[in-house]
């Protein structure tokens, strides 16, 4: 089995999780996690590119991107993506949004990112 490829970038102290390179978004939908900047970035932007592309996996050439970022104390994320061809974009924007405001996902977003690894015992 192969594994998938997952690019991980930073630039200006954001971090940007994509399948392609260079990473563009067609649709972006932002939402802020006040507090949030001490959460680890990989963690959330993997979390919620499942989540998003749960929501969106029958939009035909969509491909996610996410970008985390860290404003004082508080997470900015920007989630979305490239869409190849035609797409409803105010429709897609709706279902990201539902995807970043749901307070279930948020609260285990949060979860993931603050979990730490489990040492291990000889």
């Amino acid at each position: 089995m192969t594994r998938s490829q997952w690019h991980i970038s930073e630039a200006d102290g954001a971090l940007i999780l994509s399948r392609r390179l260079p990473a563009q978004f067609d649709v972006a939908v932002k939402t802020v996690i006040s507090g949030g900047a001490g959460l680890r970035k990989a963690r959330i932007a993997h979390q919620v590119r499942q989540d998003m592309w749960r929501a969106l996996q029958n939009l035909r050439g969509f491909s996610p991107v996410v970008r985390v970022a860290t404003h004082g104390p508080d997470l900015e994320i920007t989630a979305g993506g490239t869409i190849a061809g035609r797409f409803p974009k105010a429709a897609t924007e709706a279902r990201v949004s539902e995807v970043l405001e749901n307070p279930e996902l948020r609260a285990r977003w949060a979860r993931y990112a603050t979990a730490l690894k489990k040492e291990k015992t000889t």
